[in-house]
């Protein structure tokens, strides 16, 4: 249902967690290295009408970058809980800006959310909802070659960082 305030669209999601061999730091640190922090310079140079340059930027940088990060785990302190858990949003401006100039309501979903997790066990895992999935419910095929890519740049990511 859709009016002026607000639409919902159901979509299916799927998660795709990675169990890992290494140690919850390593991934991290791992992942850290491959997919940087953004440079919030870029927004610098968009605000002052410096698109140009941005993107030469963008592009000469790497597939994939951190925009964020929570440490989610902390949070479970509150229940008196000890686990390792840490949030990332993790895209890539141009990648979004493909979408969004079909459908501007993708920008919901960009950059998308990753969580790694340590299990009880120990183990350590990657979990996440499949881009093609979560922007799969515009019916846009034009997102949806995008959408398809970036599952295959954040597997191979994860995977990396998991290695």
């Amino acid at each position: 249902m859709a009016n002026a305030l607000h639409s919902t669209r159901p979509f299916r999601s799927s998660t795709s967690p990675s169990a890992q061999q290494s140690s919850f730091e390593d991934v991290r640190a791992k992942l850290a290295t491959l997919a940087p922090r953004i440079d919030d310079g870029i927004f610098t140079l968009l605000r002052y009408g410096e698109g140009t340059r941005a993107l030469r930027e963008l592009e000469a940088g790497p597939p994939l970058t951190i925009f964020s990060q929570r440490d989610h785990g902390a949070l479970l302190a509150i229940a008196g809980l000890t686990r390792r858990s840490i949030q990332f949003d993790i895209g890539n401006p141009l990648t979004a800006a493909k979408m969004t100039r079909h459908q501007l309501s993708a920008g919901l979903y960009a950059p998308i959310r990753v969580l790694l997790r340590e299990d009880d066990d120990g183990g350590v895992a990657f979990e996440y909802d499949r881009p093609a999935s979560v922007f799969g419910q515009f019916g846009s095929d034009n997102v949806d070659a995008v959408a398809q890519q970036l599952d295959r740049d954040l597997q191979a990511l994860l995977e990396a960082a998991a290695a």
